[in-house]
């Protein structure tokens, strides 16, 4: 079983999203042995050295984490980035008569997605398009693990954070 961590914030020790696809990712490895690659979006040095296909690193996986932090709205510019690098006509994906059909399946995804604020359906950009982009290269299995209110206030972050972490173990068998 091999896991593939993305991490995508920018903001280091302080990541709200970081602290989470962690707890996932070591939740998972409590379950049995397993191989993680490591995926730091935002850590220039850490891209700059990787010299695989990020393609072959998706298909490796039988697991996605994803730390999906909320940035205006959106993701981050980085996690927008790998998506299109993995998301390729003819590797990821292909056109057919009856539309386009994803390559990708047989792998399953926990997305971590945290944000400062509460957002509802009018503002939750996130969620949806990383459900429509997965789902297009193939991959449907996703569980979104949401972390909300972390920048409302210190005790709304703990409060949050504590509530996310005590849902990672339900989080990671829905996953299975």
């Amino acid at each position: 079983m091999t896991i593939l961590h993305i991490d995508s914030s920018i903001l280091g020790e302080n990541s709200v999203s970081r602290q989470l696809t962690a707890a996932v990712v070591e939740h998972l490895l409590a379950e049995g042995p397993q191989e993680v690659l490591r995926r730091d979006l935002a850590d220039a040095a850490s891209e700059a050295a990787f010299d695989g296909d990020p393609i072959e690193q998706l298909y490796a996986a039988d697991t996605l984490v994803i730390g999906a932090p909320m940035y205006n709205f959106a993701i981050p510019h980085q996690l927008k980035a790998w998506i299109d690098s993995v998301a390729v006509a003819g590797r990821t994906f292909r056109y057919t008569e009856t539309g386009p059909e994803g390559l990708a399946g047989g792998r399953r995804a926990i997305v971590v997605y945290a944000s400062g604020g509460v957002h509802d359906g009018a503002t939750d950009f996130v969620e949806p398009y990383l459900r429509q982009v997965l789902g297009f290269i193939g991959i449907t299995d996703v569980t979104v693990l949401r972390v909300e209110g972390t920048a409302m206030s210190p005790e709304a972050r703990d409060e949050a954070i504590e509530a996310a972490l005590e849902r990672v173990p339900e989080v990671t068998k829905a996953a299975a």
